[in-house]
């Protein structure tokens, strides 16, 4: 199964180290894609990420180069093309990129965010409906 992972759901994976979310991110049956602007999001919070995580700076970014290894991050040069109509559907603006992604591969999108579910042109399936699947 293909889908885009959104910020939370790779954030969620490093905070909670052994959990759901990190199983399902490692499951076999999983495709993973997201826009390549995940890592700046990544850097961007790492402070916050690290915190609530407790993992040192050296087991941080092993974990995040062990995450980083299951996804295809997208080049904006290869969704760009869908950017208008991912500004039509998307109910959160900081999210165009991910529903971008997603028609680019005509994929659900993996978020916990209620939100994103309020439009009907992409799939939108949160930890919860995905683990129901496995």
């Amino acid at each position: 199964m293909e889908l885009v992972i959104d910020a939370n759901i790779f954030f969620s994976a490093l905070i909670s180290s052994g959990g759901k979310t990190q199983e399902l991110l490692f499951s076999e049956e999983l495709i993973l894609f997201a826009p390549e602007f995940l890592g700046e999001e990544l850097r961007k919070h790492e402070p916050e990420i690290s915190k609530k995580s407790g993992l040192s700076k050296n087991d941080f970014e092993l974990a995040v180069s062990l995450i980083s290894s299951r996804v295809h991050f997208v080049p904006f040069s290869e969704f760009k093309q869908f950017l208008t109509k991912a500004k039509k559907i998307s109910p959160d603006p900081n999210d165009v990129e991910y529903f971008a992604v997603a028609l680019k591969h005509a994929c659900a999108l993996w978020s916990n965010d209620k939100e994103l579910k309020k439009q009907d042109e992409v799939k939108v399936v949160s930890t919860t409906e995905l683990l129901k699947l496995f």
